[in-house]
């Protein structure tokens, strides 16, 4: 099997965009994406995923400083590289993206390769980690391998996100972890009073600097296919 990569962003909103506004922008500058041919090419399938708002305070330790985040699964890894230079994305799509987001898409966005963990399905709702490596340490998917007597163990499908190539200023992560809920009422149930921090399985929570690394409860707002 081909190594599925992708191109993840960790957004901010127009701060002259209201919260509940942000969904709706943001797919309409999703479909702009159908005047690129390239970008519908290089681009097999689009996950956006917003920031839960009624809800802001589930799972414990999940931020309300970020707007959502999106989930490009790519046809190859020169994909990632070749859309940043693209000339229908750059005429169309990236005149947009002030409109939407608080910068450039190109400056929240990384590229991974996926190594999928569990797979019961993907559902409706995410909880989404960023991760970053303590000083001197480096973190892979088998650290998250060991999520029995976790609330990482109700999580319908497990994905880890390995981290490849230039990272932004700012968002200079080593991993992304996707673990889809049935609902935001199972995150709840699954973690109750207790942090996502403090859930880390024990191999990896040796690992992650917490205070650099971001969790945000997402659900999905936009897909293609």
């Amino acid at each position: 099997m081909n190594a599925q990569w992708k191109m993840i962003y960790l957004a901010r909103r127009n701060p002259a965009l209201a919260p509940e506004d942000f969904p709706q922008a943001w797919r309409e500058h999703s479909a702009l994406g159908r005047e690129c041919r390239n970008v519908q090419d290089k681009v097999k399938a689009v996950r956006q995923c917003s920031r839960v708002l009624d809800r802001p305070d589930l799972p414990r330790g999940a931020c309300t400083g970020y707007d959502g985040v999106n989930l490009l699964s790519l046809r190859d890894r020169q994909a990632a590289d070749d859309i940043w230079s693209d000339e229908e994305t750059l005429r169309i799509m990236r005149p947009d993206e002030p409109r939407v987001f608080s910068t450039y898409v190109r400056d929240f966005t990384l590229v991974a390769q996926e190594q999928v963990l569990r797979d019961g399905g993907e559902t409706g709702v995410c909880v989404v980690l960023f991760l970053r490596a303590g000083p001197g340490q480096s973190c892979g998917a088998g650290d998250f391998g060991a999520v029995s007597g976790t609330p990482w163990a109700a999580a319908a499908r497990l994905v880890w996100n390995g981290v490849a190539g230039e990272r932004p200023p700012g968002y200079e992560y080593d991993a992304i972890v996707e673990a889809w809920f049935a609902s935001v009422e199972a995150v709840a149930a699954a973690f109750g009073d207790d942090s996502v921090w403090a859930c880390l399985p024990a191999g990896l929570a040796v690992r992650v600097d917490v205070a650099r690394s971001v969790c945000l409860l997402t659900h999905v707002t936009h897909r293609r296919p």
